[in-house]
């Protein structure tokens, strides 16, 4: 009887593994996830080897090296393993392309925030409470916290309130994309199709003609359905992708990572437009 796996996988609790400083995950990880099993991935990565680049996508590892990585992470591997692959986050999101399912997708959009995107938690020193200048200056630095973060709590539901009246009228990610500085919105689409939220459903035409994919639809994407007139008096149909404010959201924090499609002109400075780049930049 085959297991369904994924139910014993959640990004938020995966033990945290670090090789060479960077966060990795196994291949059994990936499996269990992505909803397939270890053997496919590798046939997967085997068939598609030229689209992986070792320590970038994935480290591979073995004698003294797997020796020392199983000291300190004896329950990831095998006692029978002779090699080890250990997938980045560009690895895993790469394979989670080729897997291409819903479930491949969804699960390394989770690992991706839960995992590889979560920092390591920091160790605090607790003051001694029994000196008063340490005490006063422990409170004075709370209040401080207190107030900022309620200033960034005020400020984020500004910035979404705005984010969300500014996408009201509907906005395509080319149009929304056109806002941030160096994007190349000529490339936004098809890095949009490469992350499964849309498809060309008329690929044998001279222009594409953009839909949205089921894993993007209602989550980060809408649809607007239109008939046109041409001038031979027939109906076009015609579909405009439409961001969500979740959509939007993504496209940013991408850009903010340098991860979407950039110009080769771009001077290297991230902006957004004029209003909301001032709303984010307030300083009360």
């Amino acid at each position: 009887m085959m297991i369904n796996k994924q139910k014993l996988v959640n990004p938020e609790n995966l033990p945290v593994i670090e090789w060479q400083g960077v966060r990795v995950v196994t291949t059994e990880t990936l499996a269990a996830g992505y909803g397939t099993t270890p053997i496919r991935i590798q046939q997967n990565y085997i068939r598609n080897e030229d689209r992986f680049v070792e320590g970038k996508h994935f480290f591979k590892i073995s004698s003294d090296e797997l020796k020392s990585f199983r000291l300190s992470f004896s329950e990831s591997v095998n006692k029978h393993t002779t090699s080890l692959v250990l997938w980045t986050e560009r690895g895993a999101a790469r394979m989670s392309k080729i897997v291409d399912t819903d479930e491949a997708w969804s699960f390394f959009e989770k690992m991706e925030q839960a995992y590889f995107r979560k920092a390591t938690p920091s160790s605090n020193t607790i003051p001694d409470f029994d000196d008063p200048i340490a005490a006063a200056e422990a409170w004075i630095e709370a209040k401080k916290s207190e107030r900022l973060a309620l200033g960034y709590a005020e400020r984020q539901a500004r910035y979404i309130s705005k984010l969300e009246s500014h996408l009201a009228d509907g906005i395509t990610p080319v149009q929304f994309c056109k806002q941030l500085n160096g994007v190349n919105t000529r490339q936004i689409n098809a890095f949009l199709e490469e992350r499964n939220w849309l498809y060309d459903d008329r690929p044998e035409a001279m222009y594409p003609r953009w839909r949205v994919k089921a894993y993007a639809r209602d989550q980060y994407l809408t649809e607007r359905y239109n008939r046109v007139e041409q001038e031979n008096g027939e109906m076009r149909d015609t579909f405009k992708p439409l961001l969500k404010p979740k959509g939007a959201a993504w496209l940013y924090r991408h850009y903010l990572n340098g991860e979407l499609p950039m110009k080769k002109t771009w001077d290297g400075l991230f902006t957004h437009n004029t209003e909301l780049a001032n709303l984010l930049q307030e300083n009360k």
